[in-house]
């Protein structure tokens, strides 16, 4: 499944599922494919894979990987590049979105489309009589899983009031009001897919049944409903295991998670799967790589950086533990934009930081993966932008030189690679499962599974080396029972959620998070991001702050336009309360 082949038009075909008339009527158009020749198990094969498909096409504000939902809006990264490039980002990074802005109305369409392409197969598998039917219950269950994470998507996004459109609706253009919560369907969606999908799969790309029950935790946990989520993710966390049939774990080198030779590890639970060929190569972030041209990595377009916020976040004491304190503001910071010398930024390499700030950040004078140290022309725009830069989706030389990767792989001028997108991940689930022991006062039970992850990053091979010593002074320490967050069960609940922003850094999740966690809390963390960020970087400084009702996006209004009224003059696409 790296590659993933178009072989009809989805539109045209919708057309032909529903069509009736004269003897002419049924004479397929040039360029289609007519039921009669999808209703069989070669058909609901490529239908099913057209589903999968929609996951590798998107656009940058549609893209699965959320590096604008999640992490640029959650204060992990700011828009980067410079003011006026894609300057529909510039509203969002500065919690001034409108409804008119594009980048919503892509993430909008794009759920929509998948669910088509569900939706169609369903309806076509319903009339195949020929098919094996373990073949076809495996079928039927991933299509169910690849519904429910669309609209999962849409629900992170815009809350849970969407309009709900399945198989059962044939209509070509849907009318649907968005008057119910959806959070039923996509559960409902996810006890097919468990139910159907096998412990393994022929190809590991396809979701079996541990990712079915993965995505059902994650959905629960973001409807806020930790006790039923829980015992889902103890399951996966003590008996999952892959597609291919790994026993989920974290790996000991954490940059295998972000390697096309080792993808599909037992960490992945479920993988979107890119390959090195023309659009195929990850577009939804092809913009998302340090700027510079030939000789650096991606060479374009300098989008996507890190804040200095999340860059100090990486400061620990002297006991090798996390500021939780927040005293992790305070000078001396990690790297410093230069007043002269070399480099336009330096890094402070005596501050003890934990090592995965070198994982997630490209910082001045740290080695970036296999490319040497950063150089200057990597920035866009170092007044807009700031000093530090994207690393965990970024290829390696390596991966360049053997062909996996390429500068221009993207439409002909952006870079993209075949390094797959872990969209659920055992790390992810491990600290979700924390997060429910600490919220269940299972204070020692959860840090137990804190400490498993710190141990995992304070292997010496997480360590970023420089002349053959470490690039800077990484500590890193598990958190001793005499701590605090093993008897205060506030502090144990700092202590998880600052693992989750250190952990998964960079990966579209912070934002959720924090929406999640609560309207205020989301508010107050996010003022506080905006008011340090403020000092370093201009644009910051008039940002408002973000109103605590809106944790989700507003409608796209042209999709408000274009949906409009029912016979009773009612609108079928009503507005979140908090964005009218």
């Amino acid at each position: 499944m790296k590659r993933i082949h178009i072989l009809f038009l989805i539109l045209s075909m919708g057309a032909l599922l529903s069509s009736c008339g004269e003897d002419f009527l049924y004479k397929a158009p040039q360029g289609s494919i007519d039921q009669d020749a999808l209703t069989n198990q070669t058909g609901i094969d490529l239908l099913t894979t057209t589903a999968y498909a929609n996951l590798t096409e998107n656009g940058w504000g549609a893209s699965p990987s959320n590096w604008t939902f999640g992490s640029m809006y959650g204060g992990d990264a700011n828009k980067g590049s410079d003011a006026n490039d894609q300057s529909v980002l510039n509203e969002m990074e500065t919690y001034s979105t409108l409804p008119t802005n594009s980048y919503i109305s892509e993430k909008y369409n794009w759920v929509y489309k998948g669910a088509k392409r569900v939706n169609i197969a369903l309806q076509t598998m319903e009339h195949v009589e020929d098919m094996d039917a373990a073949i076809q219950k495996k079928r039927n269950g991933e299509l169910h899983f690849l519904r429910a994470l669309f609209y999962f998507e849409g629900i992170r996004v815009f809350g849970p009031y969407l309009p709900w459109v399945d198989e059962t609706n044939t209509d070509n253009d849907p009318k649907v009001h968005n008057d119910m919560d959806i959070y039923p369907k996509v559960l409902a969606d996810l006890d097919i897919a468990i139910s159907d999908l096998p412990d393994t799969q022929d190809t590991p790309g396809r979701a079996n049944v541990w990712a079915a029950k993965a995505l059902k935790a994650k959905v629960l946990m973001q409807k806020g409903d930790l006790t039923a989520a829980k015992p889902i993710l103890k399951d996966v966390v003590d008996n999952g295991k892959t597609s291919n049939g790994l026993k989920y774990d974290l790996e000991e080198d954490m940059s295998a998670n972000f390697d096309t030779y080792r993808e599909n590890g037992k960490e992945s639970i479920f993988a979107i799967q890119f390959s090195a060929e023309r659009d195929n190569g990850n577009t939804g972030m092809s913009i998302a790589y340090p700027h510079g041209g030939a000789g650096a990595p991606g060479g374009c377009c300098g989008f996507f950086q890190p804040s200095q916020e999340l860059a100090n976040s990486y400061k620990v004491g002297p006991d090798g533990l996390p500021l939780l304190d927040n005293s992790y503001r305070n000078a001396p910071y990690t790297s410093e934009r230069a007043t002269s010398g070399e480099y336009i930024a330096v890094s402070n390499k005596t501050i003890p930081v934990d090592p995965r700030i070198d994982l997630a950040i490209g910082r001045f004078g740290v080695p970036y993966k296999d490319w040497g140290v950063p150089q200057n022309n990597w920035v866009r725009d170092v007044a807009n932008g700031g000093i530090y830069l994207p690393k965990k989706h970024v290829y390696t030389k390596v991966e360049l030189d053997a062909g996996l990767a390429d500068g221009g792989l993207s439409a002909g001028w952006a870079p993209g690679s075949a390094m797959n997108l872990q969209y659920l991940s055992f790390r992810d689930i491990l600290l979700l499962y924390a997060e429910c022991l600490a919220n269940d006062g299972e204070l020692a039970a959860a840090m137990g599974v804190v400490n498993r992850v710190r141990t995992r990053a304070g292997q010496k091979v997480n360590f970023v080396m420089l002349n053959g010593e470490p690039a800077a002074n990484y500590q890193i320490a598990n958190y001793p029972s005499t701590h605090a967050a093993f008897t205060n069960k506030e502090v144990c609940i700092d202590a998880v959620r600052m693992e989750r922003k250190l952990e998964l850094a960079m990966e579209g999740q912070r934002w959720f998070d924090l929406a999640r966690w609560g309207g205020n809390y989301m508010s107050s963390r996010l003022a506080e991001y905006i008011q340090f960020e403020s000092q370093f970087l201009a644009k910051f400084a008039g940002a408002p702050v973000l109103n605590p009702a809106r944790t989700m996006f507003p409608l796209p209004e042209g999709q408000i336009q274009t949906m409009g009224v029912d016979e009773e003059g009612n609108p079928y696409l009503v507005q979140p309360e908090p964005w009218r």
